[in-house]
């Protein structure tokens, strides 16, 4: 049986970009077509549908990845050698005063991931 889950639904301006965008972060292009684009990463999902008009600056878009070792995804994520600042980037963790250790992405398009260990 299928565990139950829920996927984030993105914007991306480009497919081809936000593919290889993803694809340095470990993801892997499962769906394709005209407006729709699935990406893997082992049980983490992100689909995405074709929004050219987006201005990334000034995107609303997120989602929550809860994971348990969010130290292990961070490092793996760092070897993107994304900045911690502009647009895309990649913030260290950092242990909340609300008692989860949680990093953030922002990906090209400016959707933000909210990465939280659970």
């Amino acid at each position: 049986m299928t565990e139950d889950r829920i996927t984030a639904n993105l914007p991306a301006i480009d497919f081809e970009a936000t593919a290889a965008f993803y694809a340095k972060l470990g993801f892997v292009e499962t769906y394709h077509d005209d407006g729709w684009m699935i990406l893997t990463r082992g049980p983490l999902v992100l689909e995405f549908f074709h929004h050219p008009q987006l201005v990334p600056s000034e995107s609303w878009f997120s989602a929550c990845v809860r994971i348990k070792d969010i130290d292990a995804l961070y490092a793996a994520w760092s070897l993107a050698g994304l900045p911690d600042h502009d647009l895309p980037r990649l913030t260290p963790p950092r242990d909340e005063p609300w008692g989860k250790r949680m990093f953030a992405l922002i990906d090209l398009n400016g959707s933000l991931l909210r990465c939280i260990g659970d």
